[in-house]
């Protein structure tokens, strides 16, 4: 079982939120992953909340942000869209949404004031930054005033009134004199934090005419300078002086010397206030005396003690300053003034209040399909702070519904989400003194797995020490981890293991054994992956011969040694310290391979010295003393480093071994521990000498192992307490005689290049391991299970070998035996290879495909036989492309998408469908040569989605009732368009919203007038489409009305505090609001609602009329979504209905009513249904023989009087309809006269003379009856007109919408708002 952490119990909400974070995915931080997710924005960097500018200076207001695909940014200014592009001096940065006004150039930085901010937006949703408010700094001039003289006498108290101007932000304030030096402060003459200086009491030096009161505007670097302030000082001697000048003796005279006064506060006043500070801020509580002698300052916190390590006592402890207060900080905080004559003080009852501050600040959320997750929002504050929640900067209460989503005060609850979920959602946390915004994404993510860690990575660690083996995965779903040793090894379980949740493999205490290959395996229900890393344990580094205690005379030699043991593969680094510092800089220091030798020692010398072994995976010390002390007065021995041994001799030759002897050197007063003996191979490595063994210090002879074919030469080195001696001299060389090789080569691998070949690789024998020369290789193989012989051929000393004419991908055995001129070496072991792999022959069958959602399918295939792969199963490749979408019924370039499944799998999973698509697919097996035939084609189709937002939305043509909305179909409808959806509603002048009205208007539509709205009024408008899966997003857009001033009544009551929510009724194309802000006049002439009442054959019309007294009613009528022209009814009298008879059953009618007189006033149409015919017998009146016989004469007429038109013709004679036209001409080319409606001049639609009179626009801006509506302009035939592809007109809704300009000073034509109308059937 795999180890797992404990968790306490004992907060379950804890466990609760801890579960909660757990479910969700973490992205991991890799750069190439990173830009391959799609992720909503993150704003990055922005602008402080509250920023304040140099108003000499540009103005670069910050917004960064991040996100895939990178977002679009938009800014808002004091809560409405700001229009870059319509200020010149506003720019703003490539790829950022950085703004930089230019007030360097002309721009005034006060125009710019105001409170801004910055939306990113992606198709994954979009971030807000805070409100950024936009201030620029001011430095205003001192006020002149008259500052009389101040004399005082001396003892008395003085305070000199700075009143700096208000400045933002406020000045810096300190006082200096003519020859700009600071003025002393001290416990009697100090600055107040209000900028006033305060004199406890005065003193005659303080005479002087120069008191100057400076103001340092930081932001703009200017100094404002106070008039100079006067103070005179009278000391009791002068004025005594004075008084005795001007008195005769006889008079009593004399002031009363300086007396002293017990303390008075100069600020604050009274004996208690009170202060607010917010938490984390710094509290500055003042105190100033007056007093004589000058008083002292003591602060005291009633019923407490001062906050240690944050309480700090300024300008000589008359202020007291707490840093990073909070709650607990709240109380009466006492200040005493003393003196030798008494005290006074002052309480000040302090309150911290708290901005919001967060608890829990909402973290992104990375959720796959079907998940659930949560957002949590928790803040504090003083008061409590009130949490909202916003949903792509949009609050969450209007927002687009998503099914999966509910909120749950501070905490948003996500069940079961979709792609479709994916957001960026605001929490806002505010109180009175503040707010907190923290923008938190919910990405909803498909993704098979992927490993992040390097394939084969090399892992090495030092034996019994921990292993961890890096598996950094991600997909989703969250996939699940497992891991394997070895190529074919099982899954590794138990409590030798930990298995992290980051995908990590923990070996606690690796073995020399746990050296391998590791295969960790990543795979969820999108797929599966897995990795390879190699794990290495190495021996651990030891000294084997630690520096011991030694004691040295002074002026001797000392050695101290460190022979370590090491992994072969490990190059160790041996580092000397002394005192646990470098060894000094002194050549006396000699540092040799296994000791450190320090020559003529000096009581300097003595100390502690340190060997410290390191390697690239593990590091050891040992220390030993040294000490020095005073030479005896008797000659000291020495020690020394033994000599060398000398002559060494070789006796006992044979072929492995040989016995060599040697003479020992002197000792040097350090008996000899062991010897080490070395050898050099002549034939193979010149020069190169190689540890041979090691024996005894009391052993001088030695029997050594040899090898064949090896010229020898030995030497031995003697080692001692002291040191290692210098080699002796080589021995003489000795030859051993060759031998069949000992061995075979190592890595014997069989793998085809070709489908008919055979390629035999191996690694070659190296140096003495030949035995011998003349180095060969045999080189042997059979076809595996067939009663074959082996067939061999030697090679040279090569490391491969290519085997021709072989059958396709066919299992061999394989050896490989080292032989030379002496023999071959013994049998070697036989390996399995493979011939070279072909394509695959066949095809999977059986290809099913189950959709599981419009954007993901399902695949299902058999599996191929074995036999037919010709080579190694690597797996299967599914081939699929879109061959049109559904819903458009247009085909684009294919492009052919791969998905790859590994092994022998059977099914998998088509991820990033376009819904209502029809698609084909084919699966394809895939060895190592490449991939086998198609299956076939096969056709799937995905289901309908939610479209996408429309592709626009504009809003022209403001009137002073009336807008008009244009917008275009989604780019990817995703399905049949059932419908759209507009909701709109006002806006007032404190941004708050109004009742909201939703439209649902057909999908063939294009463009809406809505009428009757609220003059002067902005409205913001919410539109989306639909299909029957549901709701795709939505585009908002705002705009206002014109302003009528004539029509401006006196304010409604409650104007201004809110809306209405008293609606009119509305129609699919015209809507009516009770005017909320002003009373407004009513529009005359109006018809409203027209309603229906439909029969068989019949319908009843009625309707409502506001205006002046009119009698003249019409009732166009004609079939719904036909493009015939409309059915014209006359009503007799001023009735308000009228019954349209001779219907057919069954049919869908359009029907609107107009008022006679009035150029273009009609009503909005109305659409209905009359009801189905009563079942009677058909008859095909085609088979009937009255029926044929009548056909017949009609042609046989119509054939007889072209003959007669032919031969009159022919004739000369004039054509009865040519003297017709001659005589009238046509009436629809005639101009129509202004007046009366007769024919007059005629002006063609495309010729740009000026209007005639009477073809102004009137000022209720409605178009006069004696304008054409039928220019062909209007209907599609001018420059202006279009048609779609099945003739229905979108006239001025889809081109340009501006008519040329006319001459003169009058007005250019308006659209005929009929044919506005015309546009909804």
């Amino acid at each position: 079982m795999m180890r797992k952490k404990s968790i306490s119990a004992s907060k379950a909400s804890l466990v609760l939120f801890l579960c909660q974070m757990i479910s969700a995915l973490e992205v991991p931080l890799d750069s190439k992953l990173l830009e391959e997710l799609s992720q909503p924005p993150t704003i990055t960097q922005q602008s402080p909340k509250d920023y304040i500018v140099d108003p000499r200076e540009n103005i670069v207001i910050q917004c960064e942000a991040k996100g895939k695909p990178p977002p679009s940014f938009s800014w808002t200014r004091n809560g409405t869209h700001f229009d870059i592009d319509k200020d010149a001096q506003v720019t703003m940065k490539p790829n950022s949404g950085t703004l930089v006004i230019n007030i360097m150039n002309g721009g005034k930085a006060e125009a710019y004031e105001g409170v801004y901010q910055c939306t990113a937006r992606n198709e994954r949703g979009a971030a807000i930054s805070n409100n950024i408010v936009i201030r620029p700094s001011r430095s205003p001039l001192w006020t002149k005033e008259k500052l009389e003289p101040n004399q005082v006498r001396e003892g008395d108290s003085l305070v000199l009134h700075c009143r700096p101007p208000v400045g933002l932000p406020p000045p810096i304030i300190f006082w200096m004199d003519n020859a700009f030096q600071r003025l002393p402060q001290s416990e009697r003459v100090s600055q107040g934090l209000n900028g006033d200086l305060y004199f406890s009491n005065v003193q005659p030096e303080d005479t002087r005419e120069d008191y100057i009161c400076y103001a340092r505007f930081n932001h703009t670097q200017t100094i404002q300078q106070k008039q100079p302030i006067s103070v005179k000082v009278f000391s009791m001697d002068s004025l005594n002086d004075t008084i005795a000048a001007n008195l005769s003796d006889t008079d009593i005279y004399g002031a009363k010397p300086v007396t002293e006064r017990q303390p008075v506060l100069l600020t604050p006043t009274g004996s208690t206030s009170t202060k607010v500070e917010l938490r984390g801020n710094v509290l500055l509580l003042e105190c100033i005396a007056a007093g004589l002698p000058t008083p002292v300052i003591r602060w005291i916190k009633e019923g407490g003690e001062l906050p240690a390590n944050r309480t700090f006592f300024e300008n000589f402890k008359k202020t007291l300053k707490i840093i990073d207060v909070s709650e607990a900080d709240s109380g009466n905080y006492k200040c005493i003034a003393r003196n030798i004559l008494g005290s006074a003080h002052h309480v000040i009852s302090v309150t911290v209040k708290a901005a919001p501050y967060w608890i829990t600040a909402p973290r992104n959320l990375v959720l796959s399909p079907g998940e659930d997750g949560t957002l949590i929002c928790r803040a504090n504050g003083n008061p409590k702070p009130n949490i909202s929640w916003l949903a792509n900067g949009v609050p969450i209460a209007i927002a687009p519904e998503d099914p999966s989503r509910k909120v749950d005060g501070d905490t948003i609850i996500f069940s079961h989400v979709q792609e479709r979920s994916s957001a960026v959602y605001q929490c806002n946390a505010s109180n009175e003194y503040g707010y907190l915004l923290a923008n938190a994404f919910v990405n909803v993510l498909a993704e098979p797995p992927r490993i992040l860690t390097s394939a084969n990575k090399l892992y090495q660690v030092i034996s019994d020490s921990p292993a961890l083996l890096d598996c950094a995965y991600f997909g989703s779903p969250k996939p699940e981890i497992e891991w394997f040793k070895g190529v074919k090894g099982s899954i590794l379980r138990g409590n030798e293991y930990i298995f992290h949740d980051n995908g990590t493999l923990e070996i606690p205490v690796a073995q020399k054994d746990s050296t391998g290959t590791y295969t960790c395996v990543a795979r969820n229900e999108l797929g599966k992956i897995q990795n390879e890393v190699q794990l290495e344990v190495k021996d651990p580094t030891m000294i084997i011969k630690q520096p011991e205690y030694k004691v040295v005379q002074r002026y001797g030699q000392v050695s101290f040694e460190c022979i370590i043991k090491h992994d072969s593969t490990l190059l160790p680094a041996v580092i000397w310290l002394k005192d646990n510092d470098e060894l000094p800089d002194d050549e006396r220091f000699l540092v040799g391979k296994d000791n450190l030798t320090i020559m003529n020692v000096t009581d300097r010398d003595d100390g502690t010295y340190t060997c410290i072994v390191n390697t690239t995976l593990d590091s050891v010390s040992a220390s030993a003393v040294l000490t020095v002390v005073a030479a005896p007065p008797t000659p000291a021995i020495i020690y020394a480093r033994p000599n060398p041994p000398f002559d060494l001799e070789l006796t006992g030759q044979l072929e492995r071994s040989v016995e060599l002897s040697w003479i020992p050197g002197d000792e040097n007063n350090s008996p000899i521990t062991n010897f080490v003996i070395e050898y050099e191979d002549g034939l193979h490595e010149p020069g190169v000498w190689h540890y041979q063994t090691e024996v005894p210090g009391t052993q001088t002879t030695v029997q050594l192992k040899l090898s064949p074919y090896v010229n020898y030469s030995f030497r031995v080195i003697a080692v001692n307490e002291i040191g290692r001696s210098q080699p002796s001299e080589p021995s003489e060389q000795y030859l051993t005689k060759s031998a069949n090789p000992d061995e075979n080569p190592s890595n014997v691998q069989g793998i085809g290049s070709e489908p008919d070949n055979l390629v035999i690789t191996w690694e070659s024998l190296k140096g003495f391991q030949s035995n011998g020369p003349g180095l060969q290789y045999k080189v042997s193989w059979r076809q595996k299970d067939v009663d074959d012989e082996w067939t061999s051929v030697i090679v040279a000393n090569v490391s491969k070998y290519i085997v021709s004419g072989t059958p396709t991908f066919v299992p061999y055995e394989i050896k490989v035996q080292a032989l030379n001129d002496l023999g071959y070496a013994p049998e070697p072991s036989e390996v399995i290879g493979h011939s070279g792999e072909d394509l695959p022959m066949v095809a999977p069958g059986n290809v099913q495909v189950h959709v599981v959602n419009s954007t993901l399918a399902k695949v299902h295939w058999d599996p191929v036989p074995l036999k037919t792969v010709r080579g190694h199963l690597q797996g299967y490749k599914v081939y699929y492309w879109k061959v049109q979408s559904l819903s458009r019924r247009s085909r684009r370039h294919v492009e052919k998408k791969i998905l790859t499944f590994r092994g022998n799998k059977t099914f998998g999973m088509l991820p990033g469908l376009e819904p209502y698509s029809s698609y084909k697919l084919n699966v394809r097996v895939v060895n190592g040569k490449g991939e086998g035939p198609a299956s076939p084609d096969k056709v799937f189709k995905t289901p309908e989605g939610v479209p996408s937002s429309p592709s626009f939305l504009k809003i022209t043509n403001p009137t002073l009732d009336s807008l008009t909305l244009e917008w275009g179909s989604p780019t990817h409808p995703n399905g049949v368009l059932t419908s759209y959806i507009l909701k709109f509603q006002p806006i007032n002048n404190t941004h708050e919203l109004g009742p909201l009205v939703e439209i649902r208007i057909p999908a063939n539509e294009s463009s809406l007038i809505l009428k009757n709205l609220n003059y002067s009024t902005r409205y913001k408008f919410y539109f989306n489409a639909q299909t029957s899966v549901g709701s795709g997003s939505q585009i908002t857009e705002e705009a206002v009305t014109i302003m009528d001033e004539a029509g401006i009544l006196r304010p409604a009551v409650g104007a201004g505090k809110g809306y209405s929510e008293t609606l009119f009724a509305t129609s699919p194309v015209m809507h009516t609001v009770r005017p909320t802000f002003y009373k407004v006049q009513p529009l005359y002439p109006r018809i409203r609602n027209v309603t229906t009442a439909a029969a068989e054959t019949y319908a009843n019309i009625s309707w409502e009329y506001e205006g002046p007294d009119h009698a003249n009613f019409y009732v166009e009528y004609g079939v719904a979504g036909s493009k015939e022209d409309w059915k014209k009814e006359i009503v007799n009298g001023s009735r308000s209905f009228f019954v349209l008879k001779g219907l057919t059953p069954g049919t869908a009618y359009k029907v609107r009513v107009g008022a006679e007189g009035l150029s273009g006033f009609r009503s909005s149409e109305d659409v209905f249904e009359t009801g189905p015919a009563m079942a009677s017998r058909q008859v095909d009146i085609a088979t009937q023989g009255w029926f044929i016989g009548l056909m017949c004469a009609v042609a046989l007429l119509i054939l007889i009087l072209l003959i007669v038109c032919f031969i009159r013709r022919n004739k000369g004679g004039k054509y009865p309809v040519k003297e017709k036209e001659d005589a009238h001409a046509d009436p629809e080319i005639q101009p129509m006269k202004e007046d009366d409606g007769t024919f007059g001049e005629y002006s063609d639609a495309e010729d740009h003379k000026p209007l005639k009179k009477g073809s102004r626009t009137p000022s209720d801006r409605t178009v006069k009856k004696e304008d054409s509506d039928d220019s062909l302009v209007d209907y599609g035939e001018g420059v202006n007109g279009q048609f779609n592809e099945d003739g229905s007109f979108i006239g001025q809704y889809s081109g340009k919408k501006e008519k040329e300009p006319a001459e003169g000073n009058e007005s250019s034509e308006a659209p005929s708002p009929v044919n506005a109308m015309n546009s909804f059937v």
